[in-house]
């Protein structure tokens, strides 16, 4: 369940980089510059890669705590800390793609 919302972090990122898009004119000139292009490549890439590690952790994480669970009860409380810390790692990435995909540069003719 928790590495689900992971994906839903990626495509918040992907809906907001859509919709700021803009086609070409009728003449060919295109008001999307190279500087917007990359900014929207570094945010996909900063939640990605974030919701990769996340997801890595979540996976480690989750399989350490339910072995150890079982061996010892008391530990429970501690992995789930562990799992939420793990969370934030891709919540801190779709803050900072969020920050990244508003950089813009109109071209202008």
């Amino acid at each position: 369940v928790m590495a689900g919302v992971l994906g839903i972090y990626g495509l918040i990122v992907a809906v907001i980089i859509q919709g700021s898009i803009t086609t070409p004119d009728t003449d060919g000139a295109t008001k999307y510059s190279s500087f917007t292009g990359y900014a929207h490549l570094s945010a996909g890439l900063c939640c990605g890669l974030s919701g990769l590690a996340a997801g890595m952790a979540i996976g480690i994480v989750g399989d350490a705590g339910v072995r150890a669970v079982g061996q010892q009860e008391r530990l429970f409380v501690g992995m789930i800390l562990i799992l939420i810390f793990a969370e934030a790692l891709g919540l801190y990435g779709l803050i900072v793609a969020l920050i990244l995909s508003q950089q813009s540069y109109e071209c202008s003719a």
